[in-house]
């Protein structure tokens, strides 16, 4: 066995081992085999909400498990096809069986990962909002190219994307944003794009070609459950009616169909022009606005609340959480975790899972490396 061979099986048997840790492996089974047991029971639709929670959790475990199973199943295929072809001298499959081993060794680091993501509301589907800073058509134009990375990240995940709403600029882009994303981990792994968004370039719309830089902010919070009970009182309300923007046919430009709620002690403010109805907008956007005071409170259920809203004071100089630069030189850099890549084109079309890992396990305290001898 090759020395590379086996420093990628003993980095995949130390995943495996923290994987086995962080689920608590035999009470997990036990866990798996009563929700399986459970979602046999005939009656169990006859209250949908309580059958709808089951299979989520039974999915998500079930997804948890398997997986673990079957990459030690798959590291042992390839290290009986590695030993076998070193047997009979056949470079050509000891090469196949080396590259197996590395694309397990990478579907272990990211499996690690994703058991980081252990939040209160982690597996949930979320709210992404994008708002541009100063700067008028430069900020707005950024706002949109953030809104496309987003969607395209999330698309390449498998992930559902809606536009919830938004507001166009006066020459392009976009003045802001919300869509809400849709599948396995969705909040856990976009929270860690929430701040201000920085980029660098030679500007479009300056005829003298100029370097502008231009500032977006992202937020992102969790939708919630009928489980999770939001108390919002009406009296704090503030509730506007306004014509829709954009794209959606006569009907959506001719009423007050879209709604605009602000919650006046938070000072959050949320709104909704997806359907031709008000009645229904408006049942959203309470549906967003009670998502909004759950995702405040997790802030300050965390340790690093603190900095998480001193990052919000401004969209601008001094509390950006990455910085694009596209001229004079190319490169993305993440500046909580020093992350960087030299292809921002690549990251612009949705690239960002190492931004994200890397965050991700910069904010529960852990670096993977940690992890993963804290598992032996």
């Amino acid at each position: 066995m090759s020395a590379e061979t086996e420093a990628l099986n003993e980095q995949i048997k130390q995943s495996v081992a923290l994987l086995r840790r962080h689920l608590d492996w035999d009470v997990a089974l036990g866990r798996l085999a009563e929700l399986n047991n459970r979602a046999e029971d005939p009656d169990l639709w006859n209250d949908s909400d309580v059958a709808q929670k089951l299979m989520r959790e039974r999915t998500l475990l079930a997804g948890q498990v398997e997986g673990v199973q079957r990459l030690e199943a798959d590291v042992r295929d390839a290290l009986d096809l590695s030993e076998l072809a070193e047997m009979e001298g056949d470079e050509g499959v000891q090469k196949d069986a080396l590259l197996m081993l590395r694309a397990l060794a990478d579907e272990a680091k990211r499996r690690e990962t994703e058991s980081l993501l252990s939040g209160e509301a982690d597996s949930n589907d979320c709210y992404l909002e994008v708002n541009a800073g100063a700067g008028g058509t430069e900020a707005q134009d950024w706002a949109e190219m953030l809104l496309r990375m987003y969607t395209r990240w999330a698309e390449q995940h498998g992930y559902k994307v809606a536009l919830m709403e938004s507001s166009e600029g006066e020459q392009a882009g976009l003045k802001s944003a919300t869509i809400q994303v849709s599948g396995p981990n969705a909040y856990g792994w976009l929270k860690t794009e929430a701040g201000v968004h920085r980029l660098v370039r030679i500007s479009p719309f300056d005829a003298a070609a100029r370097r502008q830089t231009s500032f977006a902010s992202v937020w992102v919070y969790p939708v919630v459950d009928d489980s999770i009970e939001i108390e919002v009182n009406e009296a704090d309300l503030r509730v506007d009616t306004f014509r829709a923007s954009g794209a959606g046919g006569q009907h959506v430009n001719k009423t007050e169909s879209a709604i605009r709620i602000t919650h006046v002690p938070s000072g959050i403010v949320v709104a909704c022009q997806t359907d031709r109805s008000q009645h229904r907008n408006r049942a959203t956007a309470m549906t967003m606005l009670k998502a909004r005071l759950y995702e405040q409170e997790l802030q300050r259920r965390e340790a690093a609340a603190a900095q998480t809203e001193a990052a919000k004071t401004d969209i601008g100089w001094g509390h950006q959480i990455r910085s694009y630069v596209l001229a004079p030189y190319q490169l993305v850099k993440d500046l909580r975790t020093s992350v960087e890549r030299g292809n921002p084109s690549a990251v612009l079309d949705g690239d960002l899972d190492d931004f994200m890992a890397a965050a991700l396990a910069a904010r529960v305290g852990a670096t993977r490396s940690e992890a993963s001898a804290s598992a032996q």
